[in-house]
């Protein structure tokens, strides 16, 4: 443990939140288009995490340009940050096109603003591959999720065939170094790490690289007054 009480792997690290930052701020006026040949998969099962929403408060981690903005439900009110500018600006400009009455902040999952127990659900497409420390992130979010809360994530990580994995393991700093993105995350394991309860993981491909992970914060029991 440190002076903050907290483990090692769950310290925030300035340098690298910043080298994240500047990555996504290079990349951001190319980002939909470097993204483009996937949206097609990725589309429906951006629609289908949405459609699991349990509102009415819901933060949405890490939204980028707002590809997931279509999704939205009727009848619950969307807080999104991210972390970059450039990222945000562009978010901005298509919410005002599809008329989505979302509140945007510029924000790090890493140090949440928000006060606890404020959510009652979180999301996050294909963030945890770029977040520096990611079991911080996460502790964050249970931290904001009011006791029972819902976080749906859609993630890659790293494959579960041990020659793919290999290989993934192999390139993954060129493409930290070129994208940002990290491709060999074990990210159902850090959801375990942070303290939050999965309740459903599912995979989207036949080499389990692409999940659905429905999780929760546990509700709090009381003992003699104090809360656990």
């Amino acid at each position: 443990m440190n002076k903050n009480g907290l483990k090692p792997d769950t310290e925030y690290d300035p340098r690298a939140t910043e080298t994240t930052r500047e990555r996504y701020q290079r990349n951001a006026r190319f980002y939909d288009w470097m993204g483009s040949s996937m949206e097609k998969r990725h589309a429906p099962w951006r629609e289908q995490l949405w459609r699991m929403i349990i509102g009415p408060s819901v933060l949405e981690v890490g939204v980028g340009t707002g590809r997931n903005m279509p999704y939205y439900p009727e009848g619950v009110e969307v807080t999104a940050i991210d972390l970059t500018p450039g990222m945000l600006d562009r978010a901005k400009a298509r919410a005002q096109a599809l008329g989505k009455p979302v509140q945007l902040n510029l924000g790090d999952v890493q140090r949440l603003n928000y006060a606890d127990q404020t959510f009652d659900s979180v999301v996050a497409t294909c963030v945890f591959c770029s977040v520096p420390n990611p079991v911080l992130g996460l502790q964050e979010i249970r931290r904001v999720l009011k006791p029972g809360g819902t976080v749906l994530l859609l993630e890659h990580m790293r494959s579960e065939n041990p020659v793919v994995g290999k290989i993934m393991d192999w390139i993954n700093p060129l493409i930290v170094r070129l994208m940002g993105a990290n491709i060999n995350r074990r990210t159902v394991e850090n959801v375990r790490q942070s303290g939050l309860e999965i309740v459903q993981v599912e995979k989207l491909d036949g080499d389990g690289i692409f999940k659905r992970i429905i999780a929760r914060r546990p509700m709090e029991t009381t003992v003699q007054g104090l809360s656990q």
